[in-house]
């Protein structure tokens, strides 16, 4: 019984593999390596993962809520990072004669490192349709205020309709701070 299962064994057992010989004529005497499979569109060396044809799961992205989106775009323009008309079709009213006065002095530029939001507060209305948001943005070891309003309109978009920073808002002159 031993002998029937240890020819079986070797019948079943794959061939021991050989070198490919190269074809006479030919300059190359190492054999070629066989060339990774991609995923289509991939780098190469990567496989598709899980069955054919099926696409690796991943987590939908992450929505920010309305009023830490503006707080980052309203940040982008006092930095200098984006021009004032980058929030054109992003604000009603005064809003864009407000930053119009205050961006050029670029008040949340930082010779270090960008300025980062650090928190987002908002107050919502009892309709829904208003927003009063107030954020703290670090600028190096200094941290700044924020804070702006958000109205949605009948298109049901959020759109911002008045921004201070620090007390530079309507009516006010920035000032340039050290």
């Amino acid at each position: 019984m031993n002998a029937t299962l240890a020819s079986t064994a070797a019948a079943a057992a794959p061939a021991p593999a050989t070198t490919p010989q190269p074809h006479p004529g030919t300059a190359s005497t190492r054999p070629r390596a066989p060339r990774p499979r991609t995923a289509p569109g991939g780098p190469a060396g990567t496989r598709p993962r899980g069955p054919a044809g099926a696409h690796p799961r991943t987590a939908p992205p992450r929505t920010l809520p309305p009023h830490t989106v503006f707080a980052e775009r309203l940040l982008a323009v006092l930095s200098g990072e984006r021009p004032v008309h980058w929030m054109l079709g992003h604000t009603v009213g005064e809003a864009y004669e407000q930053l119009v006065r205050i961006a050029p002095e670029t008040p949340l530029r930082s010779l270090g490192p960008r300025p980062v939001l650090r928190r987002c507060s908002v107050q919502v209305d009892a309709g829904r349709t208003a927003v009063e948001a107030f954020a703290t943005i670090a600028t190096g070891p200094r941290v700044r205020a924020m804070a702006f309003r958000l109205e949605r309109g009948a298109d049901q978009r959020w759109r911002c309709a008045a921004v201070e920073l620090d007390g530079l808002g309507a009516g006010a002159a920035p000032t340039r701070h050290a």
